[in-house]
């Protein structure tokens, strides 16, 4: 059964707790080599080739983010996203949220957020 965010968050945004996830098509980033706000705007950076001018502001991930969504839509697949931002305040993780969620209202194309926090398959 999926575990899914029932209906309560932005139609942009997807969250799923029970099964690791295959999201065709979305550039994927890791929560757990995300922990940092720099190295979040490094994975982003790596993730979707982003310019080597990208800054580290928030306002700088946005307008590069903003760029890539003028070329077509976007879907971005976070695994491990219960490691996301962990070593930094708890107002990054929303200010993360509060960007993505600006993009995915007023970009020329769909932005489509996935949170994976599915526990790792048993080996």
């Amino acid at each position: 059964m999926d575990d899914t965010d029932d209906g309560r968050l932005p139609d942009w945004l997807t969250v799923y707790r029970d099964a690791p996830r295959e999201v065709p098509g979305a550039a994927v980033l890791s929560g757990a080599a995300a922990r940092t706000r720099p190295a979040l705007f490094a994975a982003f950076a790596g993730a979707l080739a982003l310019p080597a001018h990208l800054g580290s502001t928030w306002d700088a991930l946005s307008d590069v983010l903003r760029d890539r969504l003028d070329a077509g839509p976007l879907t971005l697949l976070v695994n491990d996203a219960g490691q996301l931002l962990a070593d930094e305040p708890a107002g990054q993780y929303a200010l993360l949220l509060a960007v993505l969620g600006n993009l995915a209202t007023s970009a020329a194309h769909p932005l489509r957020v996935v949170l994976d926090d599915a526990p790792p398959p048993n080996r």
